[in-house]
């Protein structure tokens, strides 16, 4: 398996310590990347394998900036495959060629090749996180974006002792390519992983994996803040710490109104920021934490758990990792892998600051309406072979029954230059073609068709988005990305929306602001979001299998009138088809 190591060179402006940015000036600054994709031998479970990597390390080394600074990242590819890097969240005004979902902004950047990303952090403070955007190469290709207040600024929370990114992922034994590869041609589902990761560390739970264990090392005491990142392919996780209470601050880089829990859950795509109170001594105990997975479908999933060490620092600042074998381990309890009233309760806690100094702008008035299903369905097998997929079908997905097919350019480009024809089309339905029961019994033709469509929206238009899931092979949670854009989640619910009774119920006061949301499993979301970003922006299920079997489509803003209001020409660098 082919490697992709982002080397990461910093420039002469800006140094690190800890997860301060030493510079004197108050004004944003550049701040310069370099990227080199190379190949990786990594141990884990064991067994020793190439794997894409970034800089050599997996997961990824962090990104680190400050609201308001410009970042400069130059990819150099030096592996056989196709290479995009998404900066998952950042919004790209005016910068959609730097977004870096493959042939929808961008080609692949090929073997050999190189492409500088450019673009802005505004507006934005908190974490984020940056992945492969091209196939499952995310699975080993991401790494943490750390966005400051600009200096001088405060966090709306009691400043922490040290802050500490804890990425979730997931190991394959085998080639990633190969499995989703291998699904697509057979038209069944992927194999799944072989365990789940802290920080790329498997943890002791799993075979030859009791050194790769993530371990937090907190004093007594002392407040640190957890940017938690769900970089899993594949599944939604609950996380939990033995006998410790977690604040949730911030979600996607926004920050909310803090509230205490004991149990996280988090989609792929999604972001959290915890406080994390260590206790006032160090205890005689050894603290555990752990994630696995929280389940809707009715496909295969690793049901495993990954888990870490809460380590305390004694007086002497030793910590007590030394008595490891010898003090008793507590182990956090987490929900049943299927509790949606444990996953509907958590995400209706989350609010947005709401305040002066953080306003919630969600669209009071609504320009155009949107009701798009989203869920799995199937598509007849070719002619003369067998298919692995329901009663011999292939799996797909689908989004109002359209299952996304990749063009062979790039969405953007085409746009820019007004060559659409032939790429895309201008059709994508504001509705389903053909209401049913939603979450009922499904109707007898349940095959999805085929088509590269898209969502027209003029500048500065009020969009509000109904995504309601389906039962057709079953009910399932689906998190939902959308590029270049945050939108408000206004409401949520089980069952089919009711577009008379539900929106009365619609918080438009302090809905959570966001870059994923998951649509619940038999229910459906309601969000609002400004179509203030000119470019052709990608909306998907962020479960990799479902990206690859359809479940997406796009957006394509129109510039506004002013100079400030239309997308920037291409760079120079930009890769070719």
């Amino acid at each position: 398996m082919a490697a992709v190591v982002f080397l990461v060179v910093l420039s002469a402006l800006c140094s690190f310590t800890g997860l301060e940015l030493a510079h004197a000036q108050d004004a944003p600054i550049t701040r310069h990347y370099k990227f080199n994709i190379r190949m990786k031998n990594v141990t884990r479970l064991c067994v020793t394998k190439p794997i894409i990597t970034v800089n050599g390390q997996y997961p990824g080394p962090r990104i680190v900036a400050r609201e308001g600074d410009r970042v400069i990242v130059k990819v150099v590819n030096h592996v056989t495959n196709n290479i995009t890097i998404h900066w998952h969240g950042i919004r790209q005004l005016r910068s959609g060629w730097a977004d870096g979902p493959a042939y929808i902004t961008q080609c692949p950047i090929q073997s050999g090749q190189s492409y500088t990303y450019n673009f802005t952090v505004t507006g934005q403070r908190g974490t984020l996180f940056y992945h492969a955007h091209i196939s499952w190469i995310r699975a080993t290709v991401h790494g943490p974006i750390i966005i400051l207040p600009k200096r001088g600024v405060p966090y709306p929370f009691p400043k922490p002792h040290k802050e500490v990114p804890v990425l979730f992922g997931e190991w394959w034994n085998n080639d990633t390519e190969a499995v989703i590869r291998q699904a697509l041609q057979t038209g069944g589902g992927p194999n799944v992983s072989d365990s789940y990761t802290i920080n790329g560390l498997p943890g002791f739970l799993y075979n030859c994996s009791s050194k790769d264990t993530f371990k937090l090392r907190v004093s007594p005491g002392k407040t640190y803040l957890l940017r938690i990142i769900n970089a899993a392919l594949n599944d939604d996780l609950f996380f939990s710490i033995a006998n410790h209470t977690l604040t949730v601050v911030e979600a996607d880089a926004v920050y909310v109104k803090p509230f205490q829990t004991d149990v996280l859950l988090i989609t792929p795509g999604q972001t959290t920021n915890v406080l994390l109170q260590a206790k006032p001594y160090g205890p005689c105990t050894t603290f555990l934490m752990a994630a696995r997975p929280y389940v809707t479908g009715l496909g295969t999933f690793d049901n495993s758990t990954t888990v870490g060490i809460l380590q305390y620092k004694t007086k002497q600042g030793q910590s007590n990792s030394a008595l490891f074998n010898n003090l008793p381990i507590t182990m956090p309890t987490l929900p049943a892998l299927n509790d949606t009233t444990f996953a509907a309760n958590f995400s209706s806690k989350f609010r947005s600051l709401a305040n002066s100094r953080f306003p919630a702008n969600v669209p009071r008035s609504v320009d155009r309406r949107f009701f798009f299903t989203v869920g799995l369905g199937s598509s007849p097998c070719p002619k003369n072979q067998t298919c692995q997929g329901p009663n011999g079908t292939k799996f797909s997905a689908s989004v109002n029954n359209i299952s996304f097919a990749l063009p062979a350019t790039a969405l953007l480009q085409a746009h820019f230059s007004s060559q659409s024809a032939g790429i895309y089309t201008y059709d994508f339905p504001s509705m389903p073609l053909i209401p049913f029961n939603y979450t009922g019994t499904p109707p007898n033709n349940t095959k999805v068709i085929n088509g590269t469509k898209v969502a027209v929206l003029r500048f500065n238009t009020s969009v509000e988005l109904v995504m309601q899931d389906t039962s057709i092979l079953g009910a399932e949670a689906h998190p939902l990305h959308l590029h270049g854009f945050n939108f408000f989640v206004v409401g949520q619910g089980f069952g089919n929306y009711d577009p008379i009774k539900d929106p009365a119920n619609f918080n438009l006061v302090d809905p959570v602001e966001r870059n994923t949301v998951s649509v619940p499993s038999g229910g459906w979301v309601a969000i609002r979001f400004l179509a203030d970003n000119p470019g052709v922006w990608f909306m998907h299920c962020h479960i990799e299998v479902h990206l690859s079997w359809g479940l997406e489509m796009a957006w394509v803003v129109l510039d506004g009138p002013l100079p400030n209001q239309k997308l920037l020409p291409p760079p120079l660098d930009l890769p070719k088809c």
